[in-house]
This record gives C-alpha cells, structure tokens and sequence, in this order.
C-alpha cells in the first residue's frame, strides 16, 4: 500500500511532442474579456483521470489533432495586447498542444487508494514545461501515463484564461467523441467570440460588488494583523476530503426546513465554510467571505450562445462575522449564500464586467474560502472508449476547496481542500460531526451527522 508515501518519478521513454492540428485553422488573435484575463484566473486547470484501461496512444494524439481543429485557441500561445500590457489575448498560431508519455510501475488499484488526497508529489503526473513566466507555458499540457497493470493515468492542465469549467468539460467530451469517432461530428459547436462579454464604454457601475477589492491587502487586514491566504499558502497544507452522500446532504437540508428550502450545493458550501472558519479558530470579530462560482450563461441577457466555453461564470460572495457564521443557524448562513446569488442579476454581471476593466482591481482572497464546483460538469462520465474513470479530480489539492463528482455514487460530493496540518483534523470533524446548533426558534438542538461509512482517509 502507498499511504501517504510520495509517488515514485514517471519514466519518460521519449520526449514530449507538440501535436498540432490536423488541418488549417484561423490565424489571429483572439480578445479575451475581463472575465477571462482576471489575475485570480491566471493558472491551468490541472485535472487527473484514471483508467483501469490504457487507450492507444496513437488514437489519442489523432484525436487531440482533430479536436484542435475545433477549439484551435487551445493550440495558440497568450499574448498582452500592443496596446495594452495588462490585457491578454490569444495568438492563434497553431503552434500546438503538448503531448508527454510516461510509464508508472504502480496498479490502478493502488493509486486509488490514495487518490482522494492527492499531495504534491502527484505533480509528476503532469508534464513540467520549463518557462520563464506564465505566458510561455502552451495552454493545454497533455500527459498519458501507462500504468503497470494496463490501467491509464491522464492529466491534462488547461489554460483558465481560455476555459472555465463548464468549457473545459465541453473541451474534454468533444476529444474523447474523436477517439471513439474520428468521422464524427461534435454535439456542441464551440463558440469563440468573447465579444458578448466585452465591457461597455464607458464603464457602467451600478452594483457593489463585494468579491472584489482595491484597497491594497495590508491596509484592508490590519484590522486584525493577518492576511489569511497569505498565512494558508505558507503553511506545510494537508489535503481534507470527505464524501457527502445524496442522504447527507440531505440530513444537512433538513437542518434547515421548513424556514428554509435549498440546493445541495447552497447548503454543503454553507456548512462547508461554517466548519472551514471554526476549524481555523479565527478572531470572533473579523469578517469572512465565502467566494463561489456562479454560472451566468443563462442569466446574462441575452443569454451567452450554446457552445461558448470561455469563462463563463462569476464570483458569488457571502461575508459575516467570524461570530454569525460559527454561533448562527446553518439556514443563517445558507440564507446568505441565496442572496449573493440572488443578486447576480444580468445588470449586476455586466456591472462586474465593466468594474474588471479597471486592472487595479483584484479578487478579494484575504479572507476568503473559494469554492469551486465540479460536481455537475460531467466530467467523471468522460469515456475515451475503453469506459468511464474509477477517478476523477485535481491533480494536487489546494487551498481553494472543490466540490468533486464521487465516480460511482449517484449525487454524492466530494469535498476536497487542503489547509494547514494543525487543522485539518478539527475540520474533519467539525464536516461529519455537526456542532450544536439553534433551531428557529432559538433553542439548542444537537446536530449529527451520520457518516456511517464516511469516504475519509487518515493524511
């Protein structure tokens, strides 16, 4: 078994390729808008699947040629605009995609084992481009990793600059449909133009917008002396996963009938922020902000075209006290989560979009948990032809949490975030073991949760 020993190194039998696509397409250059070009956004998505089969690899890099014909930005390089230095832009040049090959001397079994808490060591899963700054590395790094019983590790990290979630799972079913069916054509047609979401001229403000700040992160936190995702990126950070069931989640809902009716993921990010900020022991009087991904594809008028695959979403925020979020109700603080979605209303997202023209303004992190869902993109159901993943998720964990699909259990999550070692084990707790809470009419109740087999493994 591995436990928690580190991963041994990938055997590389040849060098990486780049894989170009496989006919002509556009050359130009691609306007980002200001949801794309966030700061906050400038990283790869890095996934990892694994497969008890191995797909040809020959099929693989066929079909990414293929599909880079589709979505050839992605066989592109960023840029800054001439006429901008804080603004990119995509050089649509099809120089290409990189391809590694590697060999692993370990079963799928094993890995599986592990993979609910992937540490840093799984970061040798995934090609390492040498470059000098962000803007140099290919925005979509492929690695196949056969593995020593016929199984298959893919990990892909995609440029979030050009997708977002909902656009890299578009992305990710469109190449698995060419190495099934190379003849085929694509259910989804991608959509390009970023134009739809360019900003107005002049900028219309008209909402505040509380996710964001200006007011450099020193002065703003001196109230309390401490940058809190300051203080988390230095600390040695273990990975916490737990698996909510569809009846925990549930019995989480419960909590907070009839006064209040929710969605699952309303009330696992609420309780998710209640314990992350408990667990952290925080002084009572500081407020806290809870960041989270709101899809607006549809709430943008007119909505955004089928198809589009940039970022697509904006950040909900919900902020309290340190002593409302842990000594309040859990429908307290699910009601705080309604409102900040309630209030992202198509003037409001276009209000962001203008408001993100100004380059001094930055996501607010300073103390904030940002949770990000991956549970309803599809993509654990991602099948290349030799069938569905027995894992899906992050390459590595990090300190922004990620509400993850539970390959093989209908509607359960999986919630995974890292967070100092010295906590992680109160946050565990505090996850399945629900403190004592208010009804609605202000008495004590006692809240538990019953993980009877609860989906943890020891760090």
């Amino acid at each position: 078994m591995l436990g928690s020993i580190e991963l041994p190194d990938c055997v590389y039998s040849k060098d990486p390729i780049f894989i170009t696509p496989i006919s002509p397409t556009p050359n130009h250059s691609l306007y980002l808008s200001n949801l794309d070009d966030q700061k906050f956004l400038r990283f790869s998505i890095k996934y990892l699947y694994l497969f008890t089969k191995s797909i040809n690899l020959d099929r693989l890099k066929s079909s990414l040629s293929r599909v880079l014909v589709d979505y050839y930005p992605l066989a592109g390089r960023l840029r800054t605009c001439p006429e901008n230095n804080h603004k990119l832009q995509v050089d649509c040049n099809g120089e290409g995609a990189i391809f590694a090959e590697a060999f692993l001397d370990l079963t799928a079994d094993e890995l599986l084992v592990v993979s609910n808490k992937p540490d840093k060591s799984w970061r040798k899963l995934l090609y390492k481009v040498e470059a000098t700054s962000f803007l140099d590395i290919p925005p979509l790094v492929v690695q196949v990793t056969n593995l020593g019983c016929g199984g298959m590790i893919l990990c892909t990290a995609i440029n979030h600059c050009l997708c977002d979630g909902i656009g890299t799972a578009q992305f990710l079913h469109a190449w698995a449909h060419f190495t099934k069916d190379p003849t085929g054509s694509l259910p989804i047609t991608p959509f390009h133009s970023r134009h739809v979401l360019r900003s107005r001229d002049p900028p219309q403000i008209t909402s505040i917008h509380s996710a964001f700040t200006k007011i450099p992160l020193d002065i703003q936190n001196s109230q309390f002396g401490l940058n809190l995702h300051q203080y988390l990126q230095s600390q040695p950070n273990t990975p916490a996963s737990i698996t909510f069931s569809q009846s925990q989640i549930l019995h989480l809902k419960r909590q907070c009938s009839p006064s209040v009716k929710s969605t699952s993921f309303e009330v696992l990010a609420s309780h998710t922020w209640r314990c992350w900020v408990k667990s952290l022991d925080l002084p009572s009087s500081i407020k806290v902000k809870l960041l989270f991904s709101v899809n607006i594809r549809k709430a943008v008028k007119p909505e955004l075209p089928e198809g589009y695959y940039g970022n697509g979403f904006v950040l909900g925020c919900a902020e309290a006290p340190v002593k409302h979020v842990v000594n309040g109700n859990l429908q307290d603080t699910v009601k705080l989560v309604q409102n900040a979605k309630s209030e992202l209303t198509s003037g409001s997202i276009k209000s962001v979009v203008d408001l993100l023209e100004d380059k001094t303004v930055k996501t607010d992190l300073s103390a904030s948990l940002v949770i990000s869902q991956w549970s309803r993109l599809s993509l654990e159901k991602v099948d290349f032809g030799e069938g569905k993943p027995i894992q899906m998720g992050p390459l590595t964990s990090d300190i922004y949490c990620l509400f993850l699909p539970s390959v093989g259990e209908f509607d359960a999550v999986r919630v995974l975030v890292s967070m100092p070692e010295s906590v992680v084990k109160k946050f565990e707790y505090y996850m399945t073991e629900l403190w004592d809470v208010k009804d609605i009419n202000g008495d004590i109740i006692k809240g538990h949760l019953q993980f009877e087999n609860p989906k943890m493994i020891s760090a």
